[in-house]
């Protein structure tokens, strides 16, 4: 008899939810990544026209002029590189690379959102059938992005400033599938589902690796600030000497800020003890500082004096393992362990994977800024790598030793 009673029926506000989340796949993913170049690449090409009118009102050049820089300045940040009077300028400004990241990861998250509908639910999943849905999605989203890359590179590029569309095309293609597609994913809700199928000592580790890189970034960054402050008069006498009026000082405030992050991963390197180059043949460490003549650019008033450094540098080093120690402890509050080997694991294999993406990032902050001996400014990224696994992984097995003994005991005491 209940086979003959009606079934209930959906409402409007359910059917409009569900068709929310069942967008054609191909159309959204393909038209996110379309939405996620032009997004940053928009607002580029904002900066560029509004930087021609404070450089003296646009007196100079023409507004296509503006557009390309704008144009070209986005292409950098993808690793393109630009040449400026025939010299290569090859350095990545992370400041824009993490704008273009963050752009990706949201729009990304909205493309999964409005195709998580799509494919076989989790009990399907969790019954082994594949799920298609997120990759297939990731790779049109790539696609849109790249073609929206390529394209641009065409149009921007001329001859005297022949940007690398190539390099720029890979980096696009695995920024827009790693950062993009993990936001597609989140945004699907398969990444929740594949996360519940980890060990809890792989969440623990990611955990850990996470809090000690964003902890030495933070450290890396203070000492920055703290050496640009201290030195703050020769910054502003920098300024001066370049004779720029208000709106022009804005503009290279500006420009000096989408370097900050490259700046922070030298002063990373610095703290770890290689240390960096600012022109061949030139050290900036701990140990020793050796200058030669200087750009006029502000960040470089952080920079010690060149000669004998003070003997306190040299504990510099000991600011590793201790954020690392740090990160390990509070990484334990939500994986609480008390067990002594996967507290070691943890701490351990936390500070392994936070050191190598610092020398990831290490690498990719230097490049060349100019003729000659400009051609060489970047830190010892190997040698800040090998630094940062042991410092990390030294102050992460220790700290992970102790919140392993520090929890078995609150749990014999609580017993």
């Amino acid at each position: 008899m209940t086979s003959l009673l009606p079934r209930p029926t959906r409402t409007s506000e359910q059917v409009s939810a569900d068709l929310r989340h069942r967008r054609p796949l191909v159309v959204v993913a393909t038209a996110g990544g379309v939405a996620a170049a032009a997004a940053t690449l928009l607002v580029c090409l904002a900066v560029g026209v509004v930087g021609w009118f404070l450089t003296d009102s646009g007196a100079h050049g023409a507004p296509r002029d503006a557009l390309r820089a704008g144009a070209t300045a986005w292409l950098m940040a993808h690793g393109s590189g630009v040449h400026v009077e025939g010299v290569a300028v090859t350095v990545v400004p992370l400041g824009l690379t993490l704008i273009v990241g963050w752009a990706l990861w949201r729009i990304g998250n909205r493309v999964g959102d409005s195709i998580s509908g799509h494919g076989p639910d989790a009990d399907r999943i969790a019954d082994g059938e594949r799920d298609w849905t997120v990759p297939l999605a990731s790779a049109l989203f790539a696609l849109g992005y790249l073609v929206t890359t390529i394209v641009t590179g065409s149009v921007a590029g001329t001859v005297s400033t022949s940007p690398d569309v190539a390099r720029a095309a890979a980096w696009a293609f695995l920024l827009s599938l790693l950062v993009g597609g993990t936001g597609i994913a989140v945004g699907a809700g398969r990444a929740a589902v594949a996360a519940a199928w980890l060990p809890p000592t792989i969440r623990a580790v990611a955990h850990a690796a996470r809090l000690t890189l964003l902890g030495w970034l933070a450290v890396s960054l203070v000492a920055l600030l703290t050496s640009l402050a201290l030195d703050f008069s020769t910054a502003a006498n920098v300024m001066s000497q370049l004779h720029t009026d208000s709106g022009a000082s804005t503009l290279y405030t500006f420009l000096t800020a989408t370097v900050l992050p490259n700046a922070t991963a030298f002063s990373g390197s610095y703290l770890l003890g290689p240390g960096f180059t600012v022109g061949v043949g030139t050290l900036v460490s701990p140990g020793a500082v050796v200058l030669g003549p200087l750009p006029m650019f502000p960040l470089l008033a952080a920079l010690p004096d060149a000669g004998p450094t003070p003997a306190w540098t040299s504990w510099l080093v000991l600011l590793a393992p201790l954020t690392a120690a740090f990160a390990a402890v509070r990484a334990r509050r939500r994986h609480p362990t008390a067990s002594w080997q996967e507290g070691a694991v943890r701490g351990l294999a936390g500070g392994v994977c936070a050191g190598v993406v610092f020398g990831i990032l290490a690498g990719l902050s230097g490049g060349a800024v100019g003729p000659g001996r400009m051609a060489d400014v970047a830190p010892y990224a190997l040698d800040a790598t090998v630094r940062a696994v042991l410092g990390f992984g030294i102050g992460g097995l220790l700290a992970g030793l102790a919140a392993a003994w520090v929890t078995g005991r609150r749990e014999r005491r609580s017993q």
